[in-house]
């Protein structure tokens, strides 16, 4: 299929160094330091980034699920929230999603949902840390 490419820098120690990240495709490039990572420093984190891959795969791959079912989603809206604890690990994944699709009922939409959050590439490459959905269906 594809290979994607991403890119970090460091320099300097932990707590005083900085870094920059960025994708190959051009598409974002950032700085990230040790408040932006541990505290509310600005930049961003390797943990918003796994977030942002988290939510955009579940969103597409729900979609894809919902259409080959016979609909046709009008908007999907997902976050992920990463929990980093002591380690530091990674110990929960919150995806949250609302979603508006004409024609579908609350059971299915559950069914259909949970099989995005198992199934995406993301989530099965992090299979590690307990992945948690909260999806709402919008009429």
């Amino acid at each position: 299929m594809t290979t994607r490419t991403s890119f970090a820098e460091w320099k300097g120690t932990l707590k005083d160094g900085a870094g920059t990240m960025k994708l190959a495709s051009g598409a974002y490039e950032g700085p990230f330091t040790f408040a932006s990572r541990f505290e509310s420093g600005k930049g961003t984190n390797p943990e918003e980034l796994i977030g942002a891959a988290q939510a955009g795969c579940f969103s597409m791959f729900f979609s894809a699920l919902l259409t080959k079912a016979g609909y046709t989603p009008e908007s999907i809206q997902t976050s992920a929230t990463v929990h980093l604890g002591e380690g530091p690990t990674i110990t929960l994944i919150e995806v949250r999603s609302q979603a508006k699709i004409p024609g579908i009922g609350e059971s299915e939409f559950q069914e259909l949902a949970e099989a995005a959050k198992k199934n995406c590439p993301i989530s099965k490459a992090l299979a590690g840390p307990e992945i948690t959905l909260n999806a709402t269906l919008l009429s």
